[in-house]
């Protein structure tokens, strides 16, 4: 019976969190604001949530739809793609110099605000949130603000960035060549096998690697591209935001709006030391500043894959460059937790 419960609880989450998604986007959509169908549903919950409502998206629901994400993702690599990669060592270069630096300022905000040095260095890093949090706690920092911070600066990045895009480019921001219908359709019957091949690969966010990977490979050989019609590419929106978005349950509003405060100064101070790092990208390649800026950002890659996608702002570079910070950081945060450990437990003026 407790079984049944929870499934039953489960199942009212998510209707209400759908419902409630499907709201802010028609919202959204009809104010004229950019990427209605995620940023609509993900405000909806976010706000619903802080007030005690239950919403929930299943990670099995979430990991489907982040995999068709990947496919589509995947699906714009084409064999004309490989004249392009010989610029990406130095944009790959000056990211990873970004990230440092991003990193270094938005971690000396959170000192300030209170945070332990360890809390706010893993807090602050820009990317792969799970090890990040695992990482901090081991190193005996506070778990539930390294994870708050963590997913805050998401959900910031992905609310700050359309406005800005959608202001730089004159009130008006291109979307994603939309097909009429399903173009084959039948590589979204990978998706079950996909993500147990990406669980089994111990890959990093394997519900988006394995389908991308898979679908750059079909894509790239000219066999297969998926593409999803309008109203295919708003409803995969509409499930991802509302996931966001109900990443909050239970969380106080007073708690919720302190939070908001010391992570959303600490994502503007990043996303200006990035910008600056992106527009040396630009300068230096010419890559466009709103390509450039997007693959710096500092937002978790499924959620700036699924930006990407969704203004049509070169995806596959994009992807390219938040993997690449992604696994950055999952090989030097191990080096850094150590270095934090040996110095917290020599003898400290400061903090002892």
């Amino acid at each position: 019976m407790k079984g049944i419960r929870m499934s039953a609880g489960t199942a009212r989450g998510l209707f209400t969190s759908l419902a409630v998604g499907a709201l802010g986007g028609v919202v959204f959509e009809l104010t004229g604001l950019p990427l209605a169908w995620m940023l609509g549903p993900l405000i909806a919950n976010l706000l619903v949530s802080s007030r005690g409502v239950n919403v929930v998206i299943p990670e099995r629901l979430r990991s489907v739809f982040l995999a068709v994400m990947g496919l589509v993702l995947g699906s714009q690599v084409t064999p004309e793609l490989a004249s392009r990669v010989v610029d990406w060592p130095l944009s790959a270069l000056l990211l990873l110099l970004g990230v440092a630096a991003s990193t270094a300022v938005a971690a000396a905000w959170y000192r300030r605000c209170g945070f332990d040095p360890v809390s706010a260095w893993f807090g602050a890093a820009p990317g792969a949130m799970t090890a990040m949090i695992l990482l901090g706690d081991k190193c005996g920092g506070d778990p539930q603000r390294i994870a708050v911070a963590q997913s805050l600066r998401v959900i910031l990045v992905i609310l700050f960035l359309p406005p800005l895009f959608w202001a730089y480019e004159g009130g008006s921001v291109a979307g994603a060549t939309q097909a009429s219908g399903f173009e084959h359709a039948w590589m979204l019957l990978l998706i079950p096998l996909l993500l147990t091949l990406g669980r089994w690969l111990r890959l990093p966010t394997p519900a988006l690697l394995a389908p991308l990977l898979a679908a750059a490979l079909l894509s790239g050989f000219d066999v297969a591209s998926l593409a999803l019609p309008e109203w295919g590419m708003n409803v995969m929106l509409w499930v991802l935001g509302s996931a966001i978005g109900s990443r909050f349950k239970g969380m106080t509003r007073r708690l919720l709006g302190r939070y908001l405060w010391q992570s959303g100064i600490a994502t503007l101070l990043a996303l200006c030391v990035l910008g600056l790092f992106a527009e040396l990208i630009h300068q230096l390649l010419g890559v466009g500043r709103d390509v450039a800026l997007l693959a710096l950002a500092p937002g978790g890659i499924g959620e700036m894959a699924i930006l990407a996608v969704a203004l049509n702002i070169d995806p596959v570079f994009v992807a390219f460059h938040h993997l690449l910070r992604m696994v950055a950081l999952m090989l030097f945060a191990p080096f850094w937790a150590r270095w934090l450990l040996r110095r917290q437990s020599a003898p400290s003026s400061r903090d002892g």
